[in-house]
């Protein structure tokens, strides 16, 4: 966050600058609020380049196997230009790169889960998985991993098109 203020700063600063470059060459015949003009369009621009891009560059950051499922996308009236094209601020990806799954629970596996979101940290959630059943199970705290069949197992019934089921089915 501190970053993306310098950042933010830099370039207002930067835009400004050039402005100034363009006053003194034109010997003061622009009008004198262009430089803090074009500092505030500096700041404005790199801010809303920043958001709109921070999905795909983190995303590009994710290594091979872990797989996008879902994104949130997010309108806010602080930021008005949400409301023509809305912003990513929170995705779900699934890691397929090493499922656990047991032989005698087909179909079934664990599966971490991450949660990424804009200003905040990544979680990674493990979660089990039951495909023909189109089922989950987030395993969080202490609680054991339910046996295969346990009929008391309190599952999350899922539609069979959930994006994060289908990706998490992929790798089991």
């Amino acid at each position: 966050m501190l970053l993306d203020f310098i950042a933010t700063v830099s370039a207002g600063l930067g835009l400004a600058g050039l402005a100034l470059i363009l006053r003194s060459l034109l010997r003061g015949r622009a009008p004198s609020w262009l430089v803090p003009a074009a500092a505030g369009l500096g700041m404005l621009g790199f801010a809303i380049w920043n958001e709109y891009t921070w999905f795909s560059r983190t995303a590009a950051t994710l290594p091979p196997g872990v797989i996008v499922a879902r994104t949130v996308e997010s309108r806010a009236p602080w930021r008005p230009w949400t409301y023509l094209r809305p912003i990513v601020t929170r995705f779900i990806a699934v890691d397929t790169r090493a499922p656990r799954t047991a032989p005698e629970a087909l179909g079934q596996g664990i599966v971490p889960v991450l949660f990424v979101a804009r200003w905040q940290g990544t979680e990674s959630v493990p979660v089990l998985f039951d495909c023909p059943g189109a089922r989950r199970l987030p395993l969080t705290g202490e609680a054991p991993i339910p046996s295969p069949g346990d009929p008391s197992t309190p599952w999350e019934q899922v539609s069979p098109d959930d994006e994060v089921l289908r990706a998490a089915c992929t790798a089991l």
